[in-house]
């Protein structure tokens, strides 16, 4: 590496998260701030919630048992 180009490299900074979990992490930063992170993060904690607007996932299981059958059908 050429000297004097580069960032200095913090190994031991601290990431921190807004519910207060802490991480040492690599970084060119001394302190990282996060929002969200593995633990409060819903589809790591398991309390994701799926939204069916109007209620496309039916709709598209309705189109895809409908193609299926098309399929067998035009095969006989």
């Amino acid at each position: 590496m050429k000297s004097a180009i580069h960032p200095t490299y913090y190994s031991k900074a601290k990431a921190t998260c807004a519910c207060g979990a802490v991480y040492e992490v690599g970084s060119t930063k001394e302190e990282i701030n996060n929002e969200i992170c593995s633990h409060c993060h819903p589809f790591y904690t398991g309390k994701e919630n799926i939204l069916d607007a109007a209620g496309r996932v039916d709709k598209f299981k309705k189109r895809q048992v409908a193609s299926t059958a098309k399929k067998t059908a035009s095969k006989k």
